[in-house]
């Protein structure tokens, strides 16, 4: 059986990583897996990019750029520029060596210029058995990649909050029929959601309610995401040992606002105000602001964006905690990695994330927005009598949960139930 995954991205953003990652443990598992991605990060067996020279790789940026210039004259404000996909601009992947040798195609995600509607449409009409594991919201949607409230996709989009101009007909509107349109004649396709909550979304979505969803977690090798020593993680980032404990926020980009810092930064100013002689070291990795850090009522280092594994690592097991107070996320990357390496988290009752942390056991559930309880949640985990049991059970949940082979074999028993379908 031979597996095709696709995705926009090798091993930037959360979805690139996601889907390389199950690359790599279906290829553990003895599964002949290739991924196409737009551009190899780096060469990996079984990895092919379009974008091979510099031709190639000034198209992928030509078809990014043309991809987002084409929702500039719709957008509201330029916030929300990289909010919302129409989809017109992408690849024909259906003639593609690596899509016509598959017996399965994995779709991940496939926005910014890779995968446009019409491509998705051939790729639906090849007859060939589809799995598409959602990341966001984008698939069910009239373009938006989160509704943030807005329940116009549970029947027809339109009307759209992300639009300059919002109306019964407007761009949302018109995408949702085009995917409308697609999806009709979709009739092998199976979808996979990391979290149970995305899969309640989906299925009460227009788009995608006929179709079944199968929720299978992100995965990660344990043996590279795990335990180590503070005294190690610390000398791997050049960071003193101040006998201070430490905090971790960070996202792929930390000024992003669905990812909740101000309400990180807000949470410790009523920290500071309730303990004032708790005095927690902050490390923010990321793309971030430093103003913003900088108005933190603690120390705060920037450790940047963080590429490689063993750096990132370091960062986890560095800190006491994780904090993510995302207002909307699916199965965050990071708290699936924090767990592996032992390192409890703190963040928002919200999304898929009460899957992965465990109330007090594996860390601290606030209520979505609510940057008092946040500041409970960091007051329990520094204050903790017994961290190592914390961080023990952190652990012990990745390894039962998120392990590859737990990951790759409940991917292979859904292949092969389509295949025989």
């Amino acid at each position: 059986m031979k597996v095709t995954l696709l995705s926009t991205y090798h091993l930037n953003g959360g979805a690139g990583v996601a889907a390389t990652r199950l690359h790599r443990a279906l290829r553990k598992a003895g599964t002949p897996s290739t991924l196409l991605v737009e551009q190899e990060s780096t060469p990996e067996p079984g990895v092919i990019g379009l974008a091979n020279g510099t031709l190639g790789r000034q198209w992928a940026t030509a078809r990014f750029a043309l991809d987002r210039l084409s929702f500039v004259p719709y957008e509201k404000d330029k916030s929300v520029r990289f909010h919302f996909s129409p989809a017109i601009v992408g690849v024909n992947l259906s003639g593609h060596p690596a899509v016509d040798q598959a017996d399965v195609l994995h779709l991940h995600w496939t926005n910014f210029g890779f995968l446009s509607l019409s491509g998705l449409q051939k790729l639906v009409r090849s007859g060939k058995p589809i799995v598409w594991t959602l990341h966001d919201m984008w698939a069910f949607t009239g373009g938006c990649h989160y509704a943030r409230g807005c329940m116009h996709f549970r029947h027809e989009c339109g009307q759209c909050p992300y639009l300059r101009r919002p109306g019964p007909h407007d761009l949302s509107n018109r995408v949702f029929g085009q995917k409308l349109d697609i999806l009709h004649r979709a009739d092998r396709l199976h979808i996979v959601t990391p979290s149970r909550w995305l899969a309640q979304e989906a299925l009460s979505s227009r788009l995608l309610g006929r179709f079944p969803v199968t929720t299978i977690p992100n995965t990660l090798d344990q043996g590279v995401f795990r335990p180590i020593g503070k005294a190690e993680a610390q000398r791997r980032l050049g960071l003193p040992d101040t006998g201070r404990p430490r905090l971790l926020f960070g996202s792929f980009n930390t000024t992003d606002p669905r990812k909740g810092f101000r309400y990180f930064a807000d949470a410790l100013h009523r920290l500071h105000t309730r303990q004032p002689t708790l005095q927690p070291e902050i490390l923010v990795f990321g793309k971030g602001a430093a103003q913003d850090a900088a108005a933190l009522p603690y120390p705060t280092r920037q450790l940047g964006v963080l590429t490689d594994d063993a750096d990132i690592v370091a960062a986890y097991n560095a800190a006491d905690a994780l904090v993510v107070p995302s207002l909307e996320d699916n199965l965050p990357n990071t708290i699936v990695e924090s767990l592996a390496c032992g390192t409890p988290v703190v963040g928002f009752r919200t999304g898929g994330i009460p899957e992965l942390i465990g109330h007090t056991q594996t860390g601290y559930l606030s209520a979505i927005g609510s940057a008092d309880e946040l500041a409970d949640g960091l007051a329990f985990v520094l204050n903790h009598p017994t961290p190592s049991e914390l961080r023990q059970q952190a652990r012990q949940f990745a390894q039962h949960h998120l392990a590859e082979d737990v990951v790759a074999q409940a991917h292979l028993r859904l292949y092969q139930t389509l295949l025989h379908s």
